[in-house]
């Protein structure tokens, strides 16, 4: 058993090391807008995304916003029912997309600390860098934007609405951590433009190379909670089973051929190592020995990288594991 864990720890850091260095050119990031409304959240969002498009960045951009799923703004804050089931669907659609080579912009009121740190949260599980962009304005100056809007025929929020969103409004503080960093925009003073400084600093820290050595750039690291619901999503724990399966079913099938003798030189791909087995193992054998290189799989992605998403790793790693347990000692 000491030989397997051993075993098993050297795979890991192998991971990791493979992973540390694929930090270093993969921008995946979250950046929340938040801001009262009518202060310039979607200006701000869409210039952004156009620095982001324009820097050396070769992430896909994305703006998620209610605009997205065809929601009203004044049905979605009719109450605090439909106001909760606009910040599900926005939540769930966030969740979606982390998970991509992609820099995620949400653009909605996020005035709830809760949610934003729900959103947070759904960051530090993908273990991808995050940000707030805070429209920093003063009431009356998000109150006569909303007035203009409504005589240009724009899209506006009611007077009862309007005033209860004010009301309800939680600033950002850059000592939380769902908060920080923190970048502040103020539009009406100093307008929205991609070279607005606060906009032009996001895009430095959404798109900086990081490596071991980089201390200004934070990238959020799952915790052993994240990790356990990373290695419970279905990409992973199918393409772990199907992996394994076939693996044991290229053995039982070489084995069949060889009336039931020892193997050597059991081959399943040139990209995968040959398996050597000492002896010939029954299929009772072979399933337990891959319900424990499941279950061990799964151990260790708690404390170190996650387990294999693609084939071809879960069986390279597979391979490695009946190596060491059937092979000559």
């Amino acid at each position: 058993m000491a030989r397997l864990f051993d075993g098993f720890l050297r795979v890991s850091y192998a991971v990791a090391v493979i992973l540390e260095g694929v930090q270093d050119f993969l921008q995946m990031a979250l950046v929340v807008i938040c801001g009262q409304p009518c202060s310039g959240k979607s200006t701000a969002a869409l210039c952004l995304s156009v620095a982001l498009k324009e820097s050396e960045s070769n992430s896909t951009i994305r703006i998620i916003d209610e605009a997205s799923f065809h929601l009203d703004r004044n049905q979605s804050y009719a109450n605090m029912t439909a106001e909760k089931n606009l910040r599900g669907v926005l939540r769930s659609e966030v969740d979606r997309s982390v998970s991509r080579d992609n820099i995620i912009i949400v653009d909605s009121l996020n005035s709830i600390k809760g949610y934003r740190y729900e959103l947070w949260c759904l960051a530090r599980a993908a273990g991808i860098r995050y940000c707030l962009l805070f429209c920093d304005a003063e009431e009356t100056q998000c109150k006569k934007w909303n007035e203009q809007r409504g005589e240009k025929c724009e899209a506006t929020y009611d007077d009862t609405i309007f005033e209860d969103l004010i009301r309800r409004f939680e600033k950002p503080d850059r000592r939380s951590r769902w908060d920080s960093p923190l970048f502040e925009l103020c539009p009406f003073k100093d307008g929205i433009l991609k070279s607005s400084a606060a906009i032009v600093d996001a895009v430095s820290y959404l798109t900086k190379k990081v490596d071991s050595k980089t201390r200004d750039v934070k990238i959020l690291q799952p915790t052993i909670a994240t990790q356990g619901a990373r290695f419970s999503e279905a990409n992973s724990l199918y393409e772990l089973d199907r992996a394994t399966q076939e693996v044991i079913n290229v053995v039982v099938e070489a084995q069949s051929q060889s009336i039931g003798g020892p193997l050597n030189g059991i081959s399943l791909s040139q990209e995968l190592p040959i398996l050597n087995m000492s002896r010939s193992v029954g299929l009772p054998e072979l399933r337990r020995l891959r319900r424990t290189f499941i279950k061990l799989t799964g151990q260790t992605s708690l404390s170190g990288p996650p387990p294999p998403s693609d084939a071809e790793s879960a069986k390279r790693m597979f391979v490695d594991y009946l190596n060491r347990e059937l092979g000559s000692a």
